[in-house]
């Protein structure tokens, strides 16, 4: 894409950084996305006329990170714990409680109508439906075409030629560009979303769980697309996720939400070698194991995943924490709320008594239950 130009005669510049650079250098890159204290949160309405308002279901609760250029940074954690949203709120497709995100140090909650058009350019989407993120009354062309038709190319010619070489850079044959989404299949439809994402030059992509509604088979097609487009453009990616063995697959680090919060961030072969929040070591053991012959022993989690309107006081994975139980239930964490700091060489977890979470404790509370066969 680098031979392109936009009608006011600004080049496609293509990002300096390399991610092959970046993953060789253990993912030492220059921050480009800093997310500082943010929240969303939705309100509850009561009252006669629906208007009052009763309380706030609280999505994401203060959460701070950094993505530094061309790495991967995996999140994960159970299904309404707050991702989507997050990704969403950072991306400014939803607007923020409080907090800020930082782009290249430049504050993007603060950019008016003209600068946030611009910061587009730069950050992008993935969805997570390859069947409803696509309009079904517009061509493959006009579809991946669009955005760089609102930010100034409109010389037809151009942008056609341009949408081409981004169907074939994601897989798909270039006669496919006159065709509808509802002649392609799941895979297919997940490349062409890819492929509008790109179509901006952009540095930044939310990838939100882009593979959970494709089959096992094409799944991997797709990740390694990722990959290799990470490899050649430089990308950043914030890879949204359910699947913890996809995550480690794809991710240079991860973070672990639950109830709203970040629990744990690490590199992701520490993090998953030795994890050190109860709730990761309870994800963990509910990968599934590949070989069915195999006995494997996992932490399951006692009671529901309690409502972000009424998260619990303290630690809020205090109700379900199986190390909390193997220590007498301490009223610490009822009371107190676990800061996420930092235990060493840049590994943050949120919880008052991690350095508890042994090999030992594990093997301890897994025997207490029953074996998962096959898992």
């Amino acid at each position: 894409m680098s031979g392109q130009t936009w009608a006011d005669g600004a080049a496609i510049e293509p990002i300096e950084a390399s991610a092959s650079l970046v993953r060789a250098n253990g993912g030492a890159g220059r921050v480009l996305l800093r997310a500082e204290h943010v929240v969303k949160h939705f309100p509850i309405r009561g009252g006669l006329l629906g208007v009052t308002t009763i309380g706030a279901v609280r999505a994401v609760d203060d959460v701070s990170f950094e993505v530094r250029r061309g790495e991967t940074l995996g999140l994960v954690g159970e299904s309404g714990c707050g991702k989507t949203t997050l990704g969403k709120v950072i991306l400014r497709l939803i607007p923020a409680t409080s907090g800020q995100v930082y782009v290249d140090d430049r504050p993007l909650f603060d950019l008016n109508a003209t600068q946030l058009k611009e910061a587009r350019r730069d950050l992008q989407v993935v969805f997570q439906d390859p069947y409803a993120s696509l309009n079904p009354r517009m061509t493959v062309g006009e579809i991946v075409g669009e955005g760089p038709l609102v930010h100034g190319l409109t010389d037809k010619a151009k942008r056609e030629e341009l949408v081409r070489e981004l169907l074939a850079k994601v897989g798909l044959n270039q006669s496919h560009i006159h065709r509808y989404p509802h002649e392609f299949s799941g895979g297919q439809r997940q490349r062409i979303g890819i492929a509008r994402a790109l179509a901006l030059n952009p540095e930044f992509i939310v990838c939100d769980e882009p593979v959970s509604a494709l089959d096992v088979s094409i799944q991997s097609q797709v990740l390694n697309l990722l990959d290799d487009l990470q490899q050649e453009l430089g990308l950043t990616y914030l890879f949204i996720a359910h699947n913890l063995a996809v995550v480690e697959h794809i991710s240079d680090r991860v973070g672990v939400m639950y109830l709203g919060k970040l629990v744990e961030l690490a590199d992701v072969d520490p993090l998953y070698a030795g994890p050190k929040h109860p709730y990761t070591v309870a994800l963990l053991s509910a990968v599934p194991e590949p070989d069915p012959r195999r006995r494997k022993k996992r932490l399951v989690l006692k009671g529901d995943v309690p409502s972000p309107a009424a998260p619990p006081e303290g630690c809020r994975f205090n109700t379900r924490c199986w190390l909390r139980e193997q220590l007498g239930n301490p009223e610490r964490c009822e009371t107190e709320e676990p800061v996420f700091r930092d235990v060493g060489a840049g590994h943050l977890v949120a919880c008052h008594f991690n350095e508890e979470v042994t090999p030992q404790a594990i093997a301890s509370a897994a025997e207490r239950q029953l074996p998962v066969i096959g898992a």
